[in-house]
């Protein structure tokens, strides 16, 4: 009995994306490389701008941000004696701005303010987009 791979995915065979694989049953099985869309192209030209992105597509994407006041590295023997009350020494100085995240990457530094009875952060300085990618690199 031999059993057909299902094909979740339009993956038509053209002559030169095919593979052939020997499974260690000694059963011989075809496969074809799977084709996408260009999104780029078809991304610039949804939005009829031409060349350009349209960025409304991703304006209403929500990103998770935090700040970051600083961090502490301790051994997991003094971890585990921490109780209410224990005092964590951070690395940075009192005075020195936060880093302030978006999903992850910062984007910014700042300083702690209180805006209606809530903890707020004022910006003081933004890392630039050029930078923020150098830094992925």
């Amino acid at each position: 009995m031999t059993a057909t791979p299902s094909k979740p995915f339009n993956t038509a065979p053209q002559q030169d994306d095919t593979m052939s694989t020997t499974p260690q049953n000694g059963t011989n099985k075809d496969y074809a490389r799977a084709s996408f869309q260009n999104l780029e192209g078809s991304a610039a030209n949804a939005g009829g701008l031409g060349n350009e992105f349209n960025l409304d597509v991703i304006l209403d994407v929500a990103v998770t941000l935090s700040m970051e006041v600083g961090r502490a590295r301790i051994p997991i023997r003094n971890l585990l004696q921490l109780n209410q009350g224990s005092v964590v020494e951070l690395e940075r100085a009192a005075g020195e701005p936060l880093d302030v995240y978006a999903n992850g990457t910062l984007i910014a530094h700042g300083e702690v303010v209180v805006v209606n009875e809530k903890f707020g952060v004022r910006l003081t300085d933004v890392v630039s987009p050029a930078e923020r990618i150098r830094k992925l690199k």
